[in-house]
Order: C-alpha cells, then sequence, then structure tokens
C-alpha cells in the first residue's frame, strides 16, 4: 500500500470510528427527531457563520497583499503600476486553477448550481474538502482581482458544512437534503447580515421546497450565523444608503420600466456568462488548470481601462446607490473625456456606468469561464447599481419634479437584476431590503422585481443557476419524488370494485342504485359490454328534483359524458396523476391494455397519493442503508428486515445502453435501483463516485455502472446471476 492511500486507509477508519461513536452517543440521548435537527441545525449556523466571518477577512488580507495603499480597495488598484493591475490576477489564476483540478473540480465556478446538482443528484452529499477548497479558491480569485462575488463561495461553503455534518451522523437523505439548506441559509445569513433572505434563498433556490417540516431547522441555522456574524461585525447593513423616498405616484410607472431592463440586462448576462463557459471548456486547447491564468491575464488588461470591475465592486456600488457622482478610474474615463471634451464624464456620467454594465458582465464571464471560483450575487448587485444610476441619471434629467434621484434608482435596479438572474424575487425584495434596512423602498422594489423576472422569463426558461444543471443533462423538474410516480403502475392502485349498470338503465334506477350501493360512482357498459363512460352523483345532481318526470326519458346513456379520460393498466401514476389535475374529478376509469372498449377499474387520487407516501416510506428507508455503502465504500450486502436487504452490484452487460424503464427492472426483478455509481476504467484506486439516488427512469446505463439495489434477499441473488 503506498503512502498516500495508507494515510488516507487511516483517515477513512477514523473518520469511521468517530462517526459511529457520535451516533451510538447521540442514540442514548434518545432525543426526538425534532430535537436532533434543531442541535444539527444550530451547529451549521455555527460553522457556517465562522466560515462567512473567516473566508470575508481572508478575502480583505489577500487584497490589501495584492493591491496596498491607504485609500480604498478601488483606489488602491487604480493607483497601482500597470503591471501589478496585469500580473496579480493571472498570478491569482496561475494558484487557483491547479488547485481546483486537482483537489476539488466542484470548487469551480460560482458554486450554487454544484449544491443544486447535490440535492438533486446525490441526496444531498457533499465532499467535505469541497468547503476547504473552495474557500481557499474563492478568496485568490477574488482577493487578486477576479470579477466574481463572495456570497456564493460562502453559500456552497456553508451547504458543504450541512452536509459533511449529515454524512457523519449518518442522517437520511430527506433530513441530508435540509440540512444542506440550513448551510445554504446560514450561507447567506452570514455574509450579508439578512436572516430572512437566508431562510427563503435556501427554500426557493436551493431545496425549491417550502415545506414546512424544512422551515424550523433552516431558520435555526440561519438565525445562529447571523448571531456569530453580529459578534465580529456589529449589527449593521451591509450598505448605507441615504433616505428612500417615493416622490410621485407617476414615478411608478418608471420602476416599471426599470423592471422591464433589469430583466433584459439579467437574460444578456445568463447568455453571455455560460457562452464563455463553453467557449473556454471546448474552444479553448490549453490544459485546463491553466486557463484561470489566461482569464486573469484578460482581466488584468480590462483593468487597466475600468479598476471597478475588479473584485466585488462594493466601493463603486455605495457610490451609486447614495447618488454620489462615481469616481472613474483608468484610461476608460481619460478616453472619453478626450473623445467629449472637458468634463464629458461629470455631465454624462450615465454613459460611463452604462459601459461598466457591458464590462463587468464581460469581465465576470472571463473569471467564471476561464475556471476561477467566485460568486454572481455581487456581479448582478453592480451590473444592477450601474443600469440603475444610467437609467436614473436620464429620467431625472427629463422629468426631475416627479422623480428621485440615482440613488433611488441603482438600489432598486440591484433587487431587479438579482430577481432576473436567479428568478427568486421574493430573496431578491427581501435581500435588498435586508441590506438596506430601508422601509420605503418595498413597493418600487416589488414592481421591478416582478417585472424583471417577467421579461427574462420571456426571453429563456432557466435562471443562472438552473441553466448550468440543464446542460448536464439534470432536468430540475424531473425531481426524485416525480421518478417514484413513475415507477408506480397503475395495476399496483386501482381497484377493481365499481358498479356496473347498462345503458338502458331508466334515470329513477340508476338514482336508486348511486343512492341505495352507497356509491360515488357507477360504470356504463352499452349492450355489447363496451365500456360507455362514468356517471357521478355530481352528473345528475341537478335532475334529482325532477326524477319522476325524467323517469321515463332519461336513460344511463344519456347521463354519460363524451369526453371520457382514462389510463390503461401499463400507466404509471405520474401520468394518472397528469391526466387528474387538467380534470375536475378524483378519479379515471382503467381500461384493459389489450382492449380499449373493456372496462376493468377505476384508480382513485386518494389511492395514489396513499401509495407515493408509502413508496416515499420505503425508498427513504432503504436510502439509509444504501447511503452506509457510499460512505464506507463496502460491497458487502447490508441487511434489514428479515430477507430484506440492500446491495452493490455491477451492471449486466446486456443492460449497457438500456434506459432504468426499458427494462423494466423493478417489474421483471423485483429490486430497487437506489444508486448509481460510475466506476473508472483501469483505475487502480477504484474510486467511485454515485451520480445519483433514486435515478431518473429515463437514465440510460453505460459501461462501468455500478447499481446500488434493494429488495429481498432471495430477488438480490436472482439478480446477481444475470452478472
Amino acid at each position: 500500500m503506498t503512502g498516500r492511500k495508507s494515510i488516507k486507509y487511516k483517515f477513512t477508519r477514523v473518520y469511521l470510528r468517530t462517526a459511529s461513536l457520535l451516533r451510538r452517543k447521540l442514540g442514548q440521548l434518545k432525543m426526538t427527531e425534532h430535537l436532533f435537527m434543531m442541535l444539527a441545525a444550530s451547529l451549521i449556523g455555527v460553522l457556517a457563520g465562522f466560515g462567512a466571518v473567516g473566508i470575508k477577512a481572508l478575502i480583505h488580507y489577500i487584497s490589501d497583499l495584492s493591491f496596498s495603499g491607504e485609500g480604498t480597495l478601488l483606489q488602491n488598484i487604480a493607483d497601482a503600476p500597470l503591471y501589478l493591475k496585469i500580473l496579480v490576477p493571472a498570478l491569482g489564476g496561475l494558484i487557483v486553477g491547479p488547485l481546483i483540478y486537482f483537489f476539488a473540480p466542484e470548487a469551480k465556478g460560482h458554486g450554487v448550481p454544484e449544491v443544486m446538482q447535490s440535492v438533486l443528484t446525490k441526496g444531498g452529499i457533499i465532499r467535505p474538502r469541497v468547503a476547504f477548497i473552495k474557500a481557499i479558491a474563492s478568496s485568490i480569485t477574488i482577493g487578486t482581482g477576479g470579477s466574481v462575488g463572495k456570497e456564493g463561495p460562502i453559500i456552497q461553503i456553508g451547504s458543504t458544512i450541512g452536509s459533511s455534518i449529515g454524512q457523519l451522523l449518518n442522517v437520511p437523505t430527506s433530513r441530508l437534503k435540509v440540512l444542506v439548506g440550513c448551510g445554504a441559509a446560514a450561507g447567506i445569513a452570514g455574509a450579508f447580515n439578512a436572516p430572512v433572505a437566508g431562510v427563503l434563498f435556501a427554500v426557493e433556490i436551493i431545496l425549491m421546497d417550502f415545506a414546512i417540516a424544512s422551515f424550523s431547522p433552516i431558520v435555526i441555522a440561519s438565525v445562529v450565523a447571523t448571531v456569530i456574524s453580529h459578534s465580529f461585525e456589529g449589527d449593521f447593513a451591509a450598505f448605507n444608503v441615504s433616505k428612500f423616498e417615493l416622490v410621485s405616484a407617476w414615478e411608478v410607472f418608471f420602476y416599471i420600466i426599470l423592471g422591464g431592463l433589469a430583466g433584459i440586462a439579467s437574460f444578456l448576462f445568463i447568455k453571455v456568462l455560460y457562452f464563455f463557459e463553453d467557449f473556454w471548456d471546448e474552444k479553448v486547447k490549453i490544459k485546463p488548470y491553466f486557463k484561470a491564468m489566461f482569464g486573469g491575464l484578460i482581466i488584468g488588461i480590462i483593468a487597466i481601462f475600468f479598476p471597478e470591475v475588479m473584485g466585488v465592486g462594493y466601493d463603486s456600488i455605495d457610490a451609486a446607490i447614495n447618488g454620489r457622482d462615481l469616481v472613474y478610474h483608468g484610461f476608460g474615463s481619460d478616453l472619453l473625456n478626450n473623445l467629449g471634451g472637458v468634463d464629458f464624464i461629470t455631465h454624462s456620467a450615465w454613459i460611463m456606468a452604462l459601459i461598466l454594465v457591458f464590462v463587468k458582465i464581460f469581465a465576470t464571464s472571463m473569471t467564471l469561464g476561464s475556471g476561477g471560483s467566485g460568486g454572481v450575487f455581487a456581479p448582478s448587485l453592480f451590473i444592477g447599481a450601474m443600469l440603475g444610476a444610467a437609467y436614473g441619471w436620464l429620467v431625472h434629467l427629463f422629468f426631475p419634479e416627479i422623480t428621485a434621484g440615482t440613488g433611488a434608482y441603482a438600489l432598486v435596479a440591484m433587487g431587479g437584476m438579482v430577481a432576473g438572474t436567479t428568478r427568486a424575487p421574493i430573496t431578491a425584495i427581501l435581500i435588498v431590503f435586508e441590506l438596506t434596512k430601508e422601509n420605503a423602498i418595498i413597493l418600487p422594489l416589488m414592481l421591478t422585481c416582478i417585472g424583471a423576472v417577467i421579461i427574462s422569463s420571456k426571453f429563456s426558461k432557466e435562471s443562472i443557476y438552473t441553466l448550468k444543471l440543464i446542460q448536464r443533462n439534470i432536468n430540475i423538474r424531473d425531481r426524485a419524488e416525480t421518478n417514484i410516480m413513475k415507477s408506480i403502475l397503475v395495476a399496483d392502485v386501482f381497484r377493481r370494485d365499481i358498479k356496473i349498470i347498462p345503458e338502458d338503465m331508466k334515470f329513477a334506477d340508476c338514482v336508486r342504485t348511486l343512492i341505495s350501493e352507497r356509491v360515488p360512482i357507477v360504470a356504463v357498459n352499452a349492450k355489447n359490454g363496451d365500456f360507455k363512460g362514468i356517471i357521478t352523483l355530481n352528473d345528475i345532481k341537478d335532475q334529482l328534483f325532477e326524477k319522476d318526470e325524467l323517469h321515463h326519458l332519461l336513460i344511463a346513456g344519456d347521463l354519460v359524458t363524451g369526453d371520457i379520460r382514462s389510463v390503461k393498466l401499463a400507466d404509471n401514476c405520474h401520468r394518472a396523476l397528469k391526466i387528474l389535475n387538467k380534470s375536475s374529478t378524483d378519479h379515471l376509469p382503467v381500461i384493459d391494455t389489450d382492449n380499449a372498449n373493456k372496462l376493468i377499474g377505476v384508480i382513485w387520487r386518494r389511492d395514489i397519493d396513499d401509495s407515493y407516501h408509502k413508496e416515499i416510506e420505503r425508498v427513504e428507508m432503504t436510502s439509509d442503508f444504501a447511503s452506509k455503502i457510499l460512505i464506507s465504500n463496502s460491497s458487502d450486502d447490508v441487511q434489514f428486515m428479515e430477507s430484506y436487504s440492500v446491495s452493490e452490484v455491477a451492471l449486466p452487460k446486456d443492460f449497457v445502453g438500456k434506459t432504468l424503464a426499458g427494462i423494466g427492472i423493478r417489474k421483471k426483478y423485483g429490486v430497487d435501483v437506489l444508486s448509481i455509481r460510475k466506476s473508472k476504467p483501469n483505475d487502480k484506486s477504484n474510486k467511485r463516485t454515485s451520480i445519483t439516488a433514486i435515478p431518473n427512469a429515463n437514465h440510460r446505463f453505460e459501461e462501468n455502472d455500478i447499481l446500488i439495489i434493494a429488495g429481498e434477499t432471495e430477488n438480490i441473488n436472482k439478480f446477481k446471476s444475470l452478472i
């Protein structure tokens, strides 16, 4: 055994022993599930809060080291020699590129999509090392002038802390996802002193689930992280703004227009960012770990003309939202002055602010596309502030009596830009409110954020986070819950006990049958036995008071509606539920698969719901045991309950190229596929990675796939015989 493998082996043994001891001690305390989650959330809040404070301090230290001076960071960058402006970002990229490539590729980019991916496809599992590598890589990227923000990294670090604690305590998948959300909320809260926005961010973006059960621990984690942040930085707003006011009711229309402009800018930012990510990945033919260095070199060249785009850009944002004249630095302002004459910038500051919108979009895209590490939140705030300042300058120039100054529009546009890029308007509204502590901003902020989301969504359905997942073939709308619904067949849920009446039955007899049999529906068959439709009490309620007069006039066939929606035995419950949601009923006729005219039963919405919840409980129980295999990297069967176990098996050769749904593993072999690993060919370390828990029904198997299956031991042994 080599030295590196020996160290890894020893570390794994210590980790597993520590985890086992901790779980045993916690089990002896006999805590309720609610108390356990509260304590875990509190611990995550403490660690994520310190993580947020630590990474901000590290960024500040590296920034001072890179661009020293007595002024603000922007002034220090502007005053730095040209060679430092160019070489410092390149040096930062030279360090960050290999660090990410060799130790934690997940730390590349802005981090939030990676957290979402872990929740959607890995049950919330994130490697613990990601927190450390992300903190170092992002601090170096931002501190040396990379055009990114610190909030995304802090979110990923917090989420990794939440996932690591959950894995250490071996919590079920459902709880592990909540703990990841706790870490994300604590990260936002610690970064911005914004506990409410942190909670909303976690449930609206990370978990995409507003379930009440998730709220309590997320709130606890967010509050604890905020307390930690307050202890070091004080209870202050992130941005100190002048008093905001809505000058006139007519000004509402200007904010609606601003929302549209923010929506267009949001769409442009998303498209440009991913265009350059694809460009660097596919077109730039150099070693991946050197790309960040060349990206830093480009940022340094941009900084010669527009140093404002380096780093998080809070100095420029603060000036814009307070309505101060933006003091521009670099050759860009000199060039415009020379072109426009004396004091051109002073009298036409909106032009420079507008230029910075596009320059910032380009600079951020270069930093992230080339392999840098950092968030898109601060760049969104910067772009919004510059866009709002330019727009506010113009509307105030033409309508000075009914409009506020540029600072008001810059402040509101920040929220619009965040809403347009993330497609999370509630989070955007709350986070700008908590950043400024300004109550009067809410009305125009709501209008602008909603407008930005509507316009941005018109151009593209995906947000700046979800587009990356779509590009990785991760369908965020096809969640694990949907996959479970697709795995439940109508044949497993439907009922055969439905009363059938002939189509020539008289109206009064139909009513008598429905009432005396105490059934909500009856089926109607034609004389030849073909199914004709369904009659419910609701269908005949209007005729009940005239049943004596209608006794000889109406028959059962007259009461059947013409549009009959039905399902077949071979259909799944996901399809049945989609049909039910489009109709006004809570039941569907079930037709024979081979004979569309033969009724064999009915499926009820309540039965689908019951089956779904039972399946969720079963999957969560078996997933817990699968997670033990994932963590311990063991290939031994894990048995629980009598004659039921979880096992890791190689993919049968006949399955290669086929889909999970096409094979019908559950129906054919009586086992469930809980997870799929990728095994790298010719990899002596036998390192494997779980790619998904509860895989998509359309997942296509490839060579070297390894399955984690659950089922009766007898069925598992039969399945193993296929290999």
